[in-house]
């Protein structure tokens, strides 16, 4: 039996826009020949799958999805060729099914969401079906999964956008309406405006670094003395954190407060407490 390596499997999946699983199994019949597994997916009904590879994939459709319990949360991104099927409903039902399927089986990539099922068929026949139904060539792009004492989604301008949110929280039924009106309208914060992190502790080093250090070049050519300098450059790195990290910035829907403290007035509401964890933000075609 010829050896079938990942890179053979790559390979025709260019060549052929076939699924993962369905080149892996054509390339073992054709023991392990590229123009006979061709043939192969051709003669199981790919070819129209064949005629369409190759072709550019820059819209489609992000979806955001909870879990019940509202403690897990996955996002996908689906990608075709028109924004016309990227906003068909049918498209977006395709989205949906694969979102579900992300959460239920919480792959680590998008090789291991294709080999996930879902109501008896692979998510890889899920997006072959799609190109079928659909009429484009229509690629599963990313995936990421999120588990949390509570979890939050929102997607914007129709999949354009998809967020996901993480909580810890205390006293509080993550699944409860007025927890996921609080959540979701955290998540519409990020969708807007796409923060750098959570908090301050979550901005990457090397960013903070790099800012840093130019708002201390800038300092310097104030002139000032060095301790100053050094202030100004501390001032500065403050207004970039509160400006870009999620808990400090101002709240979109009440400028008066930060998106903590609309979080601490939501918790207080509901007798409890609600700490801002993380959050996932999908734009289309990033």
């Amino acid at each position: 039996m010829a050896n079938i390596t990942a890179a053979m499997v790559k390979e025709l999946r260019e060549m052929t826009g076939a699924g993962m699983m369905e080149c892996k199994k054509a390339l073992a019949e054709a023991e392990g020949e590229m123009e006979k597994a061709v043939d192969v997916l051709r003669t199981r009904g790919l070819a129209a799958v064949a005629k369409k590879a190759g072709r550019a994939t820059n819209e489609g459709t992000v979806m955001a999805l909870v879990s019940d319990d509202c403690t897990t949360g996955a996002v996908v991104e689906l990608n075709c060729e028109t924004d016309f099927v990227g906003m068909n409903e049918k498209f977006k039902a395709y989205a949906e099914k694969i979102a579900r399927a992300a959460l239920a089986a919480k792959p680590a990539d998008v090789d291991a969401l294709a080999a996930a099922t879902i109501d008896g068929e692979t998510v890889e026949e899920v997006v072959t079906d799609c190109i079928h139904v659909m009429g484009e060539n229509t690629q599963l792009a990313r995936v990421a999964v999120v588990e949390a004492p509570a979890v939050a989604a929102y997607i914007h301008g129709g999949g354009k956008i998809g967020v996901l949110v993480t909580f810890e929280v205390e006293g509080i039924d993550p699944a409860a309406e007025e927890f996921q009106k609080c959540g979701r309208d955290i998540a519409m914060q990020v969708a807007a405006l796409n923060p750098v992190a959570a908090t301050r502790e979550d901005v990457p080093a090397d960013v903070a670094a790099h800012e840093f250090e130019i708002y201390k070049a800038q300092a310097a050519e104030s002139g000032k003395p060095e301790n100053i300098q050094e202030k100004m450059a501390e001032g500065r790195m403050d207004k970039f954190y509160k400006e870009n990290c999620l808990a400090e910035q101002a709240f979109v829907k009440n400028p008066d407060l930060t998106v903590a403290a609309y979080a601490d007035e939501c918790a207080k509401a509901m007798g409890g407490s609600i700490k801002i964890a993380g959050f996932v933000r999908f734009a289309l075609g990033e």
